[in-house]
């Protein structure tokens, strides 16, 4: 039979209890069903929810030092900032609000029903003061993860030239071309009416030719192997001579004027003069030329390179046009128009084929950038001054341009981004000649003001570790005639 509880109230008590143990209490305004279990043997009822909710007095917070008692010293030797912080990261920020000495009466006890009991919080993250946050032990402090790659330093380029050499009659023509160095490490220089040839290992300065007092150089250009090189002069002609024993080889006509840039490829020599005309010259055949280039510049001829693999031919003049020639047509296969000023500086990439990169004159100052396959512009930069020669480096993917007007700097540049590796200055007229040493570490600058001024801007390809301004040569200046 059912006990008289049961029937009275239809629950099923445990033996020991009376449906007067169960009441609705309210805690601070708020409305909570607690159920209140009375034992028999206990002298006062307890409270409890319908859900297991740890009392922070029986979690013995005190063994573990988190909750200070009022009255005690502090622990000699203690970390108190240690136990500040697991205080907040266990329990939240407002955790100190319960053990605080000032804070008196129900709410600050941790066994009081408190706004931070059962409150659901949604922001877990932590703040800008947390000792996790990632701007403390993230990058802003220097600290990286252990899949971060660390940010490379950059090269660092001297700012000085570890050597000048004096050299008198250097003209301030932007359309000739006085400087080149050779694969054998010999510097040629055109002043005035003669040809000097500078050794780099030693230092020592031979003299070449001399034209005479009715002629003078316009251009030089070594061969690829650098046994003999290629003088072109005032009077049109181009001669060529033997480096090794300053012994004169060839001389080829042609031209009407003066011949202002010469170019090699392997076996043909290019010639581009103030006539408009582009020869072709070969040593093995008697003729003075084997070709012209016709329907090309209709102003003079300042620039001319062949690409790296002998296929192509780039022109640049003075009607500001950059053309491209192949090596079997005698017309143009490109005619690049974009430059807006006399186009000399030209140098074809080695390290990616059919990207050519031209320099514009005064009114233009853009470096522009060619894939000779198709003939679109791939980008292009305004350098802020006459931009007078240009050369890719063939250690890593950088190159150098020297300007003129109105800077007078030299800049090297990272390709294809572009970005400027170092600017560098010295030179108080127009740089105008420009030439890399065979290591491709150092290069040579030539201006109006009579110097030469050998500059260390590129790695070396073996260890492309910083350049040190440092030089087998001894600093100063000295003469080269």
């Amino acid at each position: 039979m059912d006990s008289p509880q049961t029937r009275k109230t239809g629950l099923n008590l445990p033996s020991g209890m009376n449906e007067t143990s169960l009441r609705l209490e309210t805690f601070s305004g708020s409305f909570r069903a607690i159920s209140s279990l009375s034992s028999p043997s206990s002298s006062r009822s307890s409270t409890c929810s319908d859900r297991f909710i740890p009392c922070r007095s029986s979690s013995r917070l005190h063994t573990f030092e988190l909750i200070e008692k009022k009255g005690s010293p502090a622990k000699e030797g203690g970390n108190e900032a240690y136990n500040r912080l697991l205080k907040s990261e266990l329990f939240g920020a407002d955790f100190g609000s319960f053990s605080s000495p000032a804070g008196g009466g129900a709410q600050g006890s941790p066994m009081s029903p408190n706004k931070n009991i059962l409150r659901f919080k949604t922001d877990h993250s932590p703040g800008p003061n947390s000792p996790y946050s990632p701007s403390i032990l993230g990058h802003d402090n220097g600290f990286s993860n252990e899949s971060s790659t660390p940010p490379k330093m950059p090269r660092k380029v001297p700012k000085t030239p570890h050597k000048v050499l004096d050299a008198p009659s250097l003209q301030d023509d932007f359309y000739l071309n006085l400087v080149d160095w050779s694969s054998q490490n010999v510097l040629a220089v055109g002043l005035g009416t003669c040809v000097y040839l500078w050794t780099a290992s030693n230092s020592k300065v031979t003299k070449l030719c001399d034209l005479g007092p009715n002629d003078s150089v316009s251009s030089v250009q070594w061969t690829r192997e650098g046994s003999f090189i290629s003088v072109g002069t005032n009077l049109g002609q181009v001669q060529v001579w033997d480096g090794m024993q300053c012994k004169k080889v060839r001389t080829f006509g042609g031209h009407q004027t003066r011949t202002g840039v010469l170019a090699w490829n392997s076996r043909i020599l290019s010639s581009g003069g103030r006539d408009r005309n582009i020869l072709q010259h070969d040593l093995r055949v008697s003729s003075d030329y084997i070709s012209k280039l016709v329907g090309g510049h209709k102003s003079e001829v300042c620039g001319l390179k062949w690409s790296h693999d002998d296929r192509e031919l780039a022109s640049g003049g003075n009607d500001n046009q950059l053309l491209v020639w192949n090596q079997h047509s005698q017309q143009p296969i490109l005619r690049l128009t974009e430059h807006t000023a006399a186009v000399k500086a030209i140098t074809w990439s080695p390290h990616q084929s059919s990207l050519l990169a031209s320099g514009g004159g005064t009114a233009d100052r853009c470096i522009r950038f060619w894939n000779t396959s198709n003939g679109h512009q791939l980008n292009s930069i305004d350098t802020g001054s006459q931009v007078c020669n240009l050369a890719w480096s063939k250690n890593v993917n950088e190159l150098v341009s020297t300007h003129g007007y109105s800077q007078n700097q030299i800049m090297v540049w990272k390709y294809p981004s572009m970005a400027k590796v170092a600017t560098l200055t010295g030179h108080s007229l127009r740089v105008l000649y420009l030439a890399m040493s065979p290591d491709g570490q150092t290069i040579v600058t030539g201006a109006g003001d009579e110097t030469l001024r050998f500059w260390n801007v590129f790695p070396s390809m073996r260890a492309p570790a910083p350049v040190k301004d440092s030089s087998l040569w001894s600093l100063g200046r000295t003469h080269i005639r």
